[in-house]
């Protein structure tokens, strides 16, 4: 345990929070969830790829084991639904939550052409959906958003019964509307912010793609949440964790680009974030880190 944070957002650090059953690993952990109930859902590239907690860390279930081929993103909905992002199969699946598959987005095993090959591994152009997405998130009036990914350079938005609206993104480095890795998305107030990993930036655009604005003091921006009192919460895999409110004013960092290391309180790979209802938040970690932090509000 650890105490970091300042002021209104002054935490302890709980890195031995969640207890797993015997033979269970963390591994690479690509998402983290909170449901209303406040049980915690853990998205990880293991044989159980989506472990769910209660809030004290006691293991209640597994799902997904042989359906899901590379834990990416996760998005709870707003009825409770789990849509999750199987990144190597280059598909979205929306699932009840009792693990009932209700449809499937992309053409599975089949990205769609960006030019990006095993011996250029470079986006030419932006595609259709879908090559190595990423994450998944909501529209106030039940659209959902895809960021798509590693292998594209795209977001895509669809309507709540899966259909396809609108694309927008193009492959670069500087302008808006450019894309290097686009890696999270997050729409609140009606603005969707959209984390620009590899251009260490994110940006804002209305819901139909319209850019607004862009935020530049970032390192790596991989996942984007927004808690009921509008602060924004961004895991960023160069070692940190930011709170900012919604107009861009950072009001909190923890952990230390210069000093990546799984002590608690910092981070070696933040690649998920997600707060509950009590202030608390919970930071999923990949790469060397493999494993998940809970920050206790004090």
């Amino acid at each position: 345990m650890a105490s970091v944070g300042s002021g209104d957002y002054a935490y302890e650090a709980l890195d031995t929070w969640g207890t797993l059953p015997e033979g269970f690993r963390w591994g690479q952990i690509g998402a983290v969830n909170v449901d209303s109930d406040d049980r915690v859902y853990v998205f990880t590239r293991t044989e159980h790829p989506l472990m769910v907690f209660e809030r004290d860390g006691r293991y209640v279930r597994s799902l997904g084991e042989g359906v899901i081929q590379d834990a990416h993103g996760l998005c709870i909905g707003p009825q409770g639904d789990l849509f999750v992002v199987d990144r190597a199969a280059h598909v979205v699946m929306k699932f009840s939550n009792d693990w009932k598959k209700l449809f499937e987005l992309g053409n599975r095993d089949q990205p769609s052409d960006t030019g990006w090959t095993p011996e250029n591994r470079t986006v030419l152009r932006a595609a259709g959906p879908f090559n190595y997405p990423t994450d998944v998130a909501f529209s106030a009036n039940g659209d959902f958003y895809v960021s798509d990914g590693y292998r594209n350079a795209r977001v895509h938005k669809y309507s709540a019964d899966g259909q396809l609206l609108s694309s927008w993104g193009e492959p670069g480095r500087t302008r808006p509307g450019e894309f290097n890795l686009v890696h999270s998305v997050w729409e609140a107030r009606g603005r969707l912010h959209v984390a620009d990993r590899e251009n260490n930036r994110i940006q804002v655009f209305s819901p139909d793609g319209e850019f607004i604005e862009m935020w530049t003091d970032f390192a790596q921006p991989a996942d984007i949440y927004v808690d009921d009192n509008d602060i924004m919460y961004v895991a960023e895999l160069s070692g940190r964790v930011t709170l900012l409110t919604l107009d861009g004013t950072i009001v909190e960092r923890i952990g230390s680009l210069d000093d990546r290391v799984a002590k608690p309180g910092r981070f070696v790979a933040p690649h998920g974030i997600w707060a509950d209802r009590h202030g608390d938040f919970y930071v999923s970690e990949v790469l060397q880190g493999q494993r998940i932090q809970k920050f206790v509000r004090t």
